[in-house]
């Protein structure tokens, strides 16, 4: 499988990412080693990468793709949700950027077997990391029409969640065990009315999407590394967001929105007693998206809106 890809917005990655020659900076997300590579050659001789992915095959492409660069990459393959242990366990503290492209790969998806796409009939898996973890398959088939209706519902916004979550009960029930992404492609067409297939997307696109973010906790990992990644930024350090669906976004908005705050003190009091005072700036009042050319280039940028905040100089930090 290919991992090679043109990388989404990468012109505004680099300009609010700003990544400099000698510096630190952490690609959460490598993928295939697109935005990295724009990123190193930005931050040589001396600037390091660090580069996270949790998916062991885009691991093994990015460094076939990014090979010329070895000396200056440090590959992990674990969940950038743990960016802070595994920044200290390497000996860093701090680094000077961030980068999180969030969201299941073009790659992952054309992948079959991986069990993301419902265009092609595979076993029902969507992990990201194959190697631990509940699969999408261990999910329709083990829990109740309630729990089931709820993660289609919040996670997929589908407005016909319940009657796709009471199909799902209903067919193994009667029939048994979900095992392929067409088993359930099935299910989910048979559930929402005729009518209502016929207008938009596929029919089982939010149904997947609520899996997908289920099996990996995509927004428990999200607000995780957020509030650690932002810790382990330096002073003047960047934090740049990709994020590719309303519920990630509203995520990271809110996220850098608190950590942008001062004082919280109730309205009427003299002087502050709370003593808070902002962590980052935020470099985008909105998402930046993609331009019209680039969204007919690459479709996969269609959807994607970028966030950006940079750490702030606190009292009693640095100089």
């Amino acid at each position: 499988m290919c991992f090679s890809h043109k990388p989404v917005l990468l012109g505004e990655v680099l300009k609010t990412l700003n990544p400099m020659p000698g510096e630190i900076i952490v690609d959460g997300t490598v993928g295939g080693g697109g935005h990295s590579r724009a990123i190193l050659e930005r931050i040589l001789p001396a600037g390091r990468l660090i580069a996270f992915d949790q998916d062991e095959d885009a691991l093994g492409a990015a460094k076939r793709n990014l090979m010329e660069y070895k000396d200056n990459i440090v590959f992990i393959k674990n969940n950038f949700a743990n960016i802070k242990t595994v920044l200290n366990r390497i000996g860093l503290d701090k680094v000077d950027g961030i980068l999180l492209d969030i969201g299941v790969s073009s790659h992952q998806l054309d992948e079959g077997e991986r069990g993301f796409s419902f265009h092609q009939d595979a076993p029902l898996d969507m992990r990201m990391d194959r190697d631990s973890g509940t699969s999408a398959a261990d999910i329709v088939n083990r829990l109740d029409a309630a729990e089931l209706t709820r993660i289609i519902r919040d996670y997929g916004e589908e407005l016909w969640a319940k009657r796709i979550a009471e199909f799902i009960v209903n067919r193994r029930e009667q029939v048994g065990t979900i095992e392929t992404t067409g088993d359930l492609v099935d299910i989910i067409k048979a559930a929402i009315p005729s009518r209502a297939r016929r207008r938009g997307p596929h029919p089982a696109r939010r149904t997947f999407q609520a899996l997908r973010i289920a099996v990996n906790d995509e927004l428990g990992v999200l607000e995780t590394a957020l509030r650690d990644g932002i810790d382990c930024l330096k002073p003047g350090g960047r934090f740049v967001v990709i994020t590719f669906h309303s519920l990630e976004d509203r995520i990271v908005k809110k996220m850098f929105q608190n950590a942008a705050k001062s004082c919280e003190c109730p309205p009427g009091l003299p002087q502050c007693v709370c003593g808070k005072e902002p962590l980052v700036k935020i470099l985008t009042g909105k998402p930046v998206q993609a331009t019209e050319q680039e969204a007919e280039e690459n479709p996969r940028s269609r959807s994607a809106k970028l966030r950006a905040a940079v750490k702030v100089l606190n009292q009693g930090e640095g100089e």
